[in-house]
C-alpha cells in the first residue's frame, strides 16, 4: 500500500442488492485511474474505475487574495512607512549634535537636561499614542496621516529656531506628539490595505522605515564634528518627511475597513477591487460589515480577563517580552552612542554611531530573511541571547582591570551587538503584531 502514500481521498459510491462488500485489491497502471476490485457475498463485482489524484492536485487551485499581488497595495504602504522614517529620524538626530546644542543653548555639562532634551519626545508620544484610537475612528486613516503632519512639520521646525532651552523641549514635546499618533495609526493602516497574504512583508516596512531614519540621521549628524551649527540644519531636514507624508496621503486611500464602518460601501468595494483584487470585493464587505456589526457585542468583557485563563498566560508573555526589550538598553544605545564612543577614545564618535544605525538595519533584514524559515521563537531566544552576550561584553570593558584598549574595543564591539540584536528583536515583535490573525 506504500504506492498510496500519495492518495489524498478516494471515493466510492456503490450500490449492491446483497449486503457487506469487501474491498479486495487496488490497483493501478502509470498514469491512470485506480481500479478497486470489490467483492460483495463471495462473488466478485464488477471492477470499479476511481480517480485519484496527489495530493496537491486533489485540492482546487485556491485563488490569491490578491490577483494583483503586492504592487497595488505598495505605494500606499511606502507613504504611510514614511512616518517610521519621521520616528527613527527623531531617535538619532541628537545623537551626535547633543554637545553643541547643550553648548549653544546653555546646558552645557548638564547630564540631566541633556537626557530630557534627547528623550522628551518620547513623553509626548506617549499621550499622542494615547489619543490616536480616537481620531482614527472618527476621521479615518488618511485625513489622521495629515493633520498628524501638523506637529511633525511644527515641531521640527521650533527645534530647528530655538534659542532656549524651553523652546527646544517643546519643539521636540510636539514632534513627540505627531510620533505617537503614527506608532498606533502605521501598523493599523498597513494592515488594513495590505492583502492578507503580503501582510507580513509590507508591514516590514515599518521596522525598515525606522532603520533608515536612524541611519540617515546618524549620517547626517557627522558634520556636526566639526560645525556647531549644523545640528539645525539636521532639524530643519525633518520637517521634509512630513509635507511628503502629508502631500502622499492626498494619493493614497483610506482603509475599507474604516469606510465601510463610516458607511462608504461604494468606496471601501472600489478601494478592495483596486487592491485585492474584483473576486474580493463582497467577502471583503461582508467581513466588514460583520465586525463591526459585533463592535459592541463585547462590553461586558473586563481588563481583568486577561489575567485569568487562558489569556493570562499568553498576556504574560508577550508583556514580558515588551517589558524587557525596552529595558534592555536599546534607547542608550541610539540616543548616546556618539558621546559612549566620545568618551572611550574612539576618533569620530559619530561615524562610529552610524555603523550602530547600520547594523540595526542588518538585524531588521536578517529577521526579514530567517523569519519564514526559521520561525519566531528561535529568532527571539537567539536576539535575546545576542543581547546578553553583548550586555557581557560592556560590562567586561567597563568593570574588569583589562588592558585600556581591550576594555574600550569590548565596549564597542558589546554596544554594536546589542544594537543589531535588539532591532532583531524589535522586528520580530512588529512583524508577529502586524500578522495576527492570519
Amino acid at each position: 500500500m506504500n504506492s498510496l502514500n500519495f492518495v489524498s481521498a478516494a471515493i466510492v459510491s456503490v450500490h449492491y442488492s446483497e449486503p457487506s462488500p469487501k474491498l479486495v485489491s487496488i490497483s493501478r497502471a502509470r498514469d491512470k485511474p485506480y481500479t478497486l476490485v470489490i467483492r460483495s457475498s463471495g462473488h466478485l463485482s464488477n471492477k470499479l474505475k476511481v480517480s485519484a489524484l496527489k495530493s496537491n492536485e486533489t485540492k482546487p487551485k485556491q485563488f490569491s487574495l490578491c490577483q494583483n499581488g503586492w504592487l497595488p497595495a505598495f505605494p500606499h504602504v511606502l507613504v504611510a512607512s514614511m512616518s517610521n522614517f519621521i520616528f527613527g529620524y527623531h531617535i538619532g538626530v541628537m545623537n551626535g549634535p547633543i554637545v553643541s546644542i547643550a553648548r549653544e543653548l546653555g546646558f552645557e555639562g548638564n547630564s540631566f537636561i541633556e537626557g530630557l532634551v534627547v528623550s522628551i519626545f518620547i513623553a509626548g508620544a506617549f499621550i499622542g499614542s494615547i489619543s490616536s484610537a480616537s481620531l482614527l475612528d472618527r476621521l479615518g486613516s488618511r485625513l489622521t496621516f495629515q493633520i498628524n503632519s501638523i506637529p511633525l512639520i511644527l515641531g521640527a521646525i521650533i527645534s530647528a529656531q530655538a534659542h532656549s532651552l524651553n523652546e527646544i523641549i517643546g519643539g521636540r514635546f510636539l514632534v513627540g506628539l505627531g510620533i505617537g499618533v503614527n506608532t498606533v495609526l502605521v501598523p493599523i493602516y498597513i494592515s488594513e490595505v495590505a492583502p492578507t497574504k503580503y501582510r507580513g512583508a509590507l508591514g516590514s516596512l515599518c521596522q525598515i522605515g525606522t532603520c533608515l531614519g536612524i541611519i540617515t540621521s546618524l549620517f547626517l549628524g557627522i558634520p556636526s564634528e566639526n560645525d556647531p551649527h549644523w545640528w539645525r540644519t539636521m532639524l530643519y531636514i525633518a520637517s521634509i518627511p512630513g509635507i511628503l507624508v502629508a502631500l502622499g496621503m492626498q494619493f493614497a486611500v483610506d482603509s475599507p475597513r474604516w469606510l465601510c464602518k463610516a458607511g462608504r460601501i461604494n468606496d471601501a468595494k472600489t478601494v478592495v477591487r483596486e487592491l485585492w483584487g474584483a473576486s474580493e470585493v463582497d467577502s471583503a464587505i461582508e467581513e466588514f460589515q460583520s465586525v463591526s456589526k459585533n463592535d459592541g457585542s463585547d462590553l461586558a468583557s473586563r481588563w481583568s480577563e486577561i489575567l485569568e485563563e487562558p489569556h493570562s498566560r499568553v498576556a504574560f508573555i508577550g508583556g514580558t517580552l515588551f517589558v524587557l526589550q525596552q529595558f534592555a538598553g536599546i534607547n542608550g544605545v541610539l540616543y548616546f552612542s556618539s558621546l559612549t564612543f566620545q568618551k572611550v577614545g574612539v576618533e569620530s564618535s559619530a561615524l562610529a554611531s552610524l555603523f550602530v544605525g547600520l547594523t540595526n538595519f542588518a538585524g531588521a533584514l536578517c529577521a526579514l530573511y530567517l523569519i519564514d524559515r526559521e520561525g519566531r521563537q528561535k529568532l527571539l531566544i537567539g536576539s535575546y541571547l545576542g543581547m546578553a552576550i553583548s550586555m557581557f561584553l560592556v560590562a567586561s570593558g567597563i568593570i574588569f582591570p583589562l588592558d585600556e584598549q581591550l576594555g574600550n574595543n569590548l565596549s564597542i564591539l558589546g554596544t554594536i551587538m546589542r544594537s543589531s540584536s535588539i532591532h532583531l528583536t524589535s522586528y520580530l515583535m512588529v512583524w508577529i503584531n502586524s500578522t495576527r490573525g492570519e
